[in-house]
């Protein structure tokens, strides 16, 4: 590494968001623009570790070369690093905006001291490749005569569809929603990533000789056996889209949402008309609860901050994590550790607390005379482990009802819709996604193979981005010993 000593000289110092009170007045993205010597002190703090777990099994899914672009970063060879980046993953500028950075969990400096600022580093060097200009689309010189589809839009059908277009192959994706994206353009708000952000890097795949057809619903607007008669590969990466739901009383009241209808609805009504139109669910002068933690149900603290709620109430079943690694959850494991995102934090500077409420299970919503939500009724309950497992018990006499006119349910995702695979006939596995092996990614139906979350269950936009790269390796094997046998037959 460039300075050998860093890690012992120089602290970690992230790149802030902006400041919380004036952020939450609008859409922009949270982040502010790197300072360049700080990013490179940053980098320097990288350890020369000799087996760099941060870009293992553990670390990042990609295998992202992060010890190399630290050292490039340091020595201030940027066009090396996003080189080098590129290497291996398609998409920084979405990982280093959206991903939770298990590459830190992994960082061998996390043992003693508080990890590299590897996402912060990530970012800049791919928004820095942008900026200069050093990013352009792919020439492709030599064109297979093989034609695959890719069915959505999302990280794993783009990332898919470019290394798929690499290769030679014609390739298209085919989106049921009107922009392209999926989970980056209407699951993640704004503020955490800029739709132009999206946009951006779709046109360059454009220019790259992919073709996009957006409003095309394959298994109702669009026939699926004819998609694969026009074609000599299927891929579905669909992602996981049927919600996690809560059967409880009173959940037909109104007022009661999925997490994705709401900030699908901001985002698409933001695009179209600066919000003006009026066309989301609004959470302006309502009192919001937020049933469920993670990224999605911080996405919907944040978003509903931005329309001017009344309250804010987050509430999460499980027990508050501990402050530092518990002694079941060792390095490099991800930390199962507390942590404040930026939706937290926006919540505790315009309500003076935490949002969020743990060990708490939802038991009723309470509606008005006129059918909508007004209060939900809760109780704490006790975890502990019995046998190995975990059980659940309530604790008595901790009954307590929350004031509500809007609710958001961001509990998770169960699966992918089943249309297309019932009209392929592509078989489901225990959990109800597609069932392809891990490898080679081919649904029992010939020709048809799967990837990201419609595979592997709901994860991460970095998990997605290797299933696609991953999926596209595969694909184009099944490709190449198409040719060959074609070529032997001659």
């Amino acid at each position: 590494m460039g300075k050998h000593t860093g890690f012992v000289e120089y602290r970690r110092k992230g790149i802030p968001y902006r400041d919380p009170v004036r952020r939450t007045n609008d859409f922009r993205e949270i982040f502010t623009d790197p300072e360049e010597h700080i990013l490179n002190l940053q980098s320097a703090r990288c350890m020369d570790c000799g087996v760099p777990f941060c870009q293992s099994e553990t670390g990042c899914p990609v295998d992202n070369l992060i010890p190399e672009w630290n050292d490039l970063v340091y020595r201030g060879r940027w066009r090396e690093a996003l080189e080098r980046l590129h290497k291996t993953n398609n998409f920084p500028e979405f990982t280093g905006r959206t991903c939770p950075a298990p590459c830190e969990g992994a960082c061998v400096l996390g043992i003693i001291d508080l990890p590299v600022t590897i996402k912060n580093i990530e970012n800049a060097i791919i928004d820095r490749g942008f900026a200069e200009g050093w990013i352009k689309p792919t020439r492709v010189h030599r064109r297979t005569g093989r034609k695959v589809a890719v069915v959505g839009s999302g990280p794993a059908g783009l990332a898919a569809a470019e290394q798929l277009n690499k290769a030679g192959h014609e390739v298209t994706v085919y989106e049921r929603d009107d922009r392209i994206g999926g989970l980056l353009m209407y699951g993640i708000p704004n503020m955490k990533l800029d739709k132009g952000v999206v946009d951006r890097r779709v046109d360059l795949l454009r220019k790259s000789g992919i073709r996009f057809v957006t409003g095309a619903d394959v298994g109702k607007s669009v026939d699926a056996a004819q998609l694969m008669d026009e074609h000599h590969a299927l891929l579905l990466a669909t992602g996981a889209t049927i919600p996690r739901d809560i059967s409880i009383p009173g959940r037909d009241l109104d007022g009661i949402h999925f997490a994705m209808d709401f900030l699908t609805a901001t985002t698409r009504s933001l695009l179209n008309s600066n919000l003006e139109d009026e066309n989301f669910i609004s959470a302006r002068h309502k009192r919001v609860v937020v049933i469920g933690g993670g990224d999605t149900g911080t996405d919907c603290i944040g978003t509903s901050l931005r329309h001017g709620c009344k309250s804010l109430v987050n509430l999460e079943l499980l027990p508050q994590p501990p402050k530092n690694r518990a002694p079941d959850n060792p390095w490099p494991e991800w930390p199962n550790v507390f942590r404040t995102d930026y939706g937290h934090g926006e919540a505790t500077e315009r309500f003076g607390s935490d949002p969020r409420r743990y060990s708490v299970l939802t038991k009723e919503f309470i509606g008005d005379r006129s059918g909508n939500v007004s209060a939900i009724r809760t109780v704490k309950v006790d975890w502990r482990r019995r046998d190995g497992k975990w059980e659940m018990s309530e604790i008595p006499d901790t009954e307590q009802l929350i004031k509500a006119d809007l609710v958001l349910l961001a509990m998770g995702f169960l699966g992918p819709e089943t249309y297309i695979a019932e009209a392929l006939d592509v078989e489901l596995d225990s959990r109800s996604n597609y069932r392809a092996e891990y490898g080679r990614f081919q649904t029992g139906v010939p020709g048809v193979f799967s990837a990201g979350d419609c595979r592997r269950g709901q994860s991460l936009v970095v998990w997605a981005i290797h299933e696609g790269r991953e999926s596209a390796r595969a694909i184009d094997a099944y490709l190449q010993e198409e040719i060959a046998g074609e070529a032997r037959q001659a």
